[in-house]
């Protein structure tokens, strides 16, 4: 059972360097796949977040975009800005990214490192970082402020991930906010949701005329058969 859980949990006093240091001795010490935490001279540390990509809807990229290669990268070079081309399809529901962050990077930049990763073009508004908990045998998701700091959260629920893992959802008020999608995105949409109509259609006929075939073929062994 999935809950969204809406109340605010109260922020205790931000730790000291020496509380910060001895939590991150204990998080390491836990760690089984060599992703570790590393505490900077000045204060701040760095370690390591993987988030779960769970959209419903499709994005937006720019159409027909080569891979980003290596030189890319170094000179980061952003391939989206580069064509004025764009299409929708779904990422996998499976998707997971890990980012390699530091202590002072927010919620709203982990957000927009994901998106740029890759290639969506979509306004950033558009998409929640939630944190998923499990507690009773209940999937339990919260969202979180742009404001956060997700690698402290990681650092106080340790690295097991059934403590505490990170989903990237649609941003959800309510109803959607179809004002906020562009008219090629909202002609994608219909593009793709007529698609879908179709499959389904063709599925359910499939279903049914198996269905048919079977009956028709009991009743025509029953005839066979002595009253």
């Amino acid at each position: 059972q999935n809950v969204t859980q809406t109340v605010e949990e109260e922020k205790p006093e931000p730790p000291t360097v020496q509380e910060i240091k001895q939590k991150i001795e204990k998080y390491n010490a836990k760690v089984t796949n060599c992703l570790l935490m590393k505490l900077n001279d000045d204060g701040t540390y760095t370690g390591f977040i993987k988030v779960h990509l769970k959209l419903r809807r499709p994005v937006t990229v720019p159409a027909g975009i080569r891979p980003q290669s290596i030189y890319d990268a170094l000179k980061e070079v952003n391939l989206a800005e580069m064509t004025d081309k764009r299409t929708s399809f779904y990422l996998p529901l499976d998707a997971i990214k890990q980012l390699h962050i530091s202590s002072t990077t927010t919620v709203s930049e982990v957000i927009q490192g994901l998106l740029k990763k890759f290639m969506v073009v979509d306004n950033p508004q558009k998409f929640a970082l939630f944190k998923e908990m499990r507690k009773d045998g209940q999937v339990l998701f919260q969202k979180l402020p742009l404001t956060e700091y997700p690698l402290y959260l990681r650092l106080l629920a340790g690295p097991d991930t059934d403590a505490l893992s990170f989903v990237l959802k649609e941003n959800e008020t309510g109803e959607v906010e179809w004002d906020a999608f562009s008219i090629p995105e909202l002609q994608n949409f219909l593009m793709i949701l007529d698609k879908e109509e179709k499959d389904k259609i063709q599925q359910v006929h499939k279903k049914y005329e198996r269905f048919k075939q079977r009956l028709q073929q009991t009743l025509k062994e029953a005839r066979g058969k002595p009253g």
